[in-house]
């Protein structure tokens, strides 16, 4: 059994042009990174700004259900009445 063995190897030498490869990988993903942050950063901050409208739809919803549940009790009356 001493056949020849199928190991890999990991040859120390890099060139350069990998090494410039990578770092400018390494950069570019970074900058990508900075830019989602910025991006999730405003959209949180127009979150915010929308959320005391939002309750104010919310609150006027719930009115417009009232009156329309007193419009219909009202025009149960009336019908009753005739």
């Amino acid at each position: 059994m001493s056949g020849p063995t199928n190991r890999w190897r990991l040859d120390r030498q890099i060139s350069a042009a990998v090494l410039v490869a990578v770092a400018i990988q390494a950069a570019a993903a970074l900058l990508w990174a900075g830019k989602a942050s910025a991006r999730i950063d405003e959209m949180q901050r127009r979150l915010e700004a929308q959320a005391p409208v939002a309750e104010r739809l919310a609150r006027l919803e719930a009115q417009a259900d009232a009156t329309r549940q007193s419009l219909i009790r009202i025009e149960a009356k009336l019908e009753r009445s005739r």
